[in-house]
């Protein structure tokens, strides 16, 4: 398994982090570890727009009728 090391975070961030974990019961490693999973599993952005542009918008509002009804409902507050 490859070996990962980040240099420079600060004493103060440490120890926020390593804070969390402890209120979790998990190592510093298995806290960090958890959350690179966590931040791995994310969609890029690229793949969100890939979703949004496969959804099947029929019946739906258009985007500009959508964008029309927001500017309509912020100028009328």
């Amino acid at each position: 398994m490859p070996l990962v090391q980040i240099r420079d975070v600060p004493t103060e961030t440490v120890n926020a982090i390593r804070a969390q974990a402890a209120e979790q019961g998990l190592t510093l490693s298995a806290y960090l570890r958890a959350e690179l999973d966590r931040l791995a599993a994310r969609p890029t952005n690229a793949e969100v727009m890939d979703r949004l542009a496969q959804r099947d918008r029929v019946g739906n509002p258009s985007v500009a009728e959508t964008v029309s009804e927001i500017r309509k409902l912020r100028n009328a507050s």
